[in-house]
């Protein structure tokens, strides 16, 4: 049953359309502050849905749809208590329907609601039962009543109804008096609330249940699997239907089926779960990703470098990550009579190329840039496509500097940060800064100079963003950034994090300029986070639809017939020879050739017949820009490097 003294939570939904990007952003419109000087990226999900279907981008002008703001849980407390109280209406519902189910919690979530069951495994039939017992206790307009109780009575309640998992919750709350929530006088659960008054105050026309899928009790493996409920609940029935519609498009843009689809990746079952295969058209564009990151981290002034993907255990000991993320590593392995490890972070290796020297503070900052690979133990059941994997390249860099020098480093980051995102079409971010916990290692000056550095980065770079007072990590204070995909999403991307503790467990110094040995700063950061969820990322951003620079076939070439093959090939040899990625296809009908160009989402279908044969050219059909055309071959190649050189459409 739901406590909110210490269980109940709010989950976080997973993380600017561009000129690519499909007829979405007139079916979904997802406001938040524009990107002004001093204007924040915020984060919101108050977001807002088109109620009229999507007009196509290449079509003419029509007029915009009306919208539908969606609240959340944070913007509207009537919504989170709606939330919060179809969460016990289901539990409620459950246990009428079902006498032997034991409940356990039930929070309510960023769309909706959840509740745990320790119950035998349900089916689609089931929730459709369970929704209606719901409908005939919210109809009923019964009322919520808060009773406060002490433990001793609590306990007594509980082992009268024998609800085990509801006891182990009562001995995890340290606050009292004990409180509980009835519905009426039918059903009763521990909880602190909030709730709406009454049952009649949810309108259950705006109330659906979702799915089921099961999850340990308290998250662990070892203990007992639970049917966990999954519904989502709005103020209005109107509201509900914006937000399935705004599913369906996020739906339409998975990107495990669109990589199945277009063929980008794979994870290989006799490999093993977690393990990313990228498939030549994926390698691709994790090329350019990499070509791009590569490029713009020399130009910034990093040093690029390559480190082993595993080292003795005895490093990873110095490093506090064998007492601190052992559950997130995988055994050990020995060779030689010596202990090995496969790497979960690539920072140890980067202060070991730091010492290998003995350095001055004239050398300092010194900026050495990663793409490492590095490998976590995931459970399987907590793996999700390429946004939960054991395996994943970070794009890792540390920044070693002195003290005076982290607020130029920093606002050095976030000019990169920015000018990497928006080159793949992010231009809208949140931003928070977290600062000192309670428990932290290092002394006041230092944590109050790095602490003011990253706010003077910011507040030079124009963005305003918001404090997480005591969210900082025990080693520094840091910034977080989440960017903001076609949907509204929010993906947790760039972190920049100053750290006190590395330096000291490894014992890094430079030498000043009295010749004496002093602790230079530490910043470790991400832009990307890593190549195989950005891509993820990537992929759903544009639905698969990459713009002409990024995707990984610019051009088909398309003979009408046979007869113009030969003219093909040399037409498709000629644009690879000058960078464009072209492929030939033919043995179908051209009619069947140009679908499948459509459905593989081919920038560029170059049409050849008798005609293009004896005049030297192709008939361009562009899938952003319509029909384009006879052009010489020639002018054809030109035209698409310098839609490339400047990222724009053809």
């Amino acid at each position: 049953m739901a406590s909110s003294h210490s269980l109940l939570f709010s989950s976080s939904f997973l993380s600017k359309p561009s000129s690519f990007t499909s007829s979405l952003r007139r079916f979904v419109y997802l406001p938040s502050r524009r990107f002004w000087p001093r204007q924040r990226h915020g984060f919101s999900t108050v977001f807002a849905v088109a109620t009229e279907p999507a007009i196509s981008n290449t079509g003419p002008k029509k007029t915009e749809p009306s919208t539908v703001v969606l609240p959340s849980n944070e913007s509207s407390d009537k919504l989170l208590k709606i939330r919060h109280t179809c969460a016990h209406v289901m539990a409620m519902a459950v246990q009428k329907l079902f006498p032997d189910a034991k409940v356990t919690i039930g929070p309510w979530i960023d769309n909706g609601f959840y509740y745990d069951f320790d119950m035998e495994p349900l089916t689609d039939k089931d929730l459709k039962r369970i929704k209606k017992e719901m409908d005939r206790i919210i109809s009923r307009n019964l009322p919520l009543l808060r009773e406060e109780v002490s433990r001793e009575e609590a306990q007594k309640r509980i082992m009268a109804i024998n609800e085990p998992y509801k006891m182990e919750i009562l001995e995890g709350i340290k606050e009292e008096p004990i409180t509980v929530y009835h519905i009426g006088n039918e059903w009763w659960d521990l909880c602190a609330g909030p709730h709406v008054e009454t049952t009649g105050k949810i309108n259950k026309k705006a109330v659906e249940l979702e799915s089921v899928a099961g999850a340990y009790w308290r998250g662990d493996e070892k203990r007992q699997m639970l049917q966990r409920i999954y519904g989502t609940a709005w103020e209005s029935e109107e509201q509900l239907k914006a937000y399935l519609h705004f599913k369906e498009e996020a739906k339409r843009r998975d990107h495990r089926r669109i990589g199945q689809d277009l063929d980008l990746f794979s994870i290989q079952d006799e490999a093993g779960g977690g393990l990313v295969f990228w498939h030549p058209k994926g390698a691709i564009v994790r090329n350019i990703i990499e070509e791009s990151w590569k490029k713009m981290h020399v130009e910034h002034g990093y040093d690029l470098i390559y480190t082993p993907h595993v080292a003795k255990a005895d490093l990873w000991k110095i490093s506090g990550h064998l007492d601190f993320y052992r559950e997130n590593m995988y055994d050990q392995m020995e060779i030689e009579d010596e202990l090995y490890q496969l790497r979960p972070m690539n920072c140890p290796y980067h202060i070991l190329l730091y010492q290998r020297k003995r350095q001055s503070y004239r050398d300092l900052p010194i900026r050495v840039a990663e793409l490492g690979t590095v490998y976590r133990y995931e459970l399987s059941g907590s793996l999700h496509g390429l946004f939960r994997v054991r395996g994943f390249t970070q794009d890792d860099a540390h920044i070693f500097c002195l003290e005076d020098q982290i607020k130029d480093e920093i606002r050095g980051v976030l000019d990169l940060t920015e000018e990497i995102l928006s080159r793949f079409g992010f231009n809208k971010y949140e931003v928070n800064l977290s600062t000192r916990p309670e428990k932290s290692v290092g002394g006041d000056d230092i944590w109050e100079k790095a602490t003011s550095a990253l706010r003077d980065a910011l507040d030079d770079k124009g963005w305003s963003y918001e404090v997480d007072e005591g969210g900082g990590a025990f080693y520094g204070p840091k910034i977080d950034l989440k960017i903001e995909d076609a949907l509204g999403r929010k993906w947790q991307c760039s972190t920049i994090q100053v750290d006190f503790n590395l330096p000291q467990r490894f014992d890094i110094t430079y030498v000043d300029t009295n010749s004496d040995k002093k602790r230079p700063i530490m910043i470790h950061r991400a832009v990307l986070g890593s190549l195989e969820r950005f891509f993820g990322v990537l992929i759903e951003h544009y639905a698969g639809d990459f713009p002409l620079w990024l995707s990984p076939i610019q051009v088909r070439v398309l003979p009408v017939t046979d007869n113009q093959l030969e003219f093909c090939k040399e037409v498709s040899k000629k644009l690879r020879a000058c960078g464009v990625r072209a492929e030939l296809c033919h043995g179908e009908r051209l009619p069947k050739l140009i679908r499948n160009a459509e459905t593989q989402k081919i920038p560029l279908m170059a049409v050849v017949g008798p005609k293009e044969v004896e005049t030297g050219t192709v008939t361009v059909r562009s899938r952003f820009g319509g029909e384009l055309g006879t052009i010489p071959v020639d002018d054809f190649i030109n035209k698409i490097n310098i839609a490339v050189e400047t990222r724009t459409a053809l």
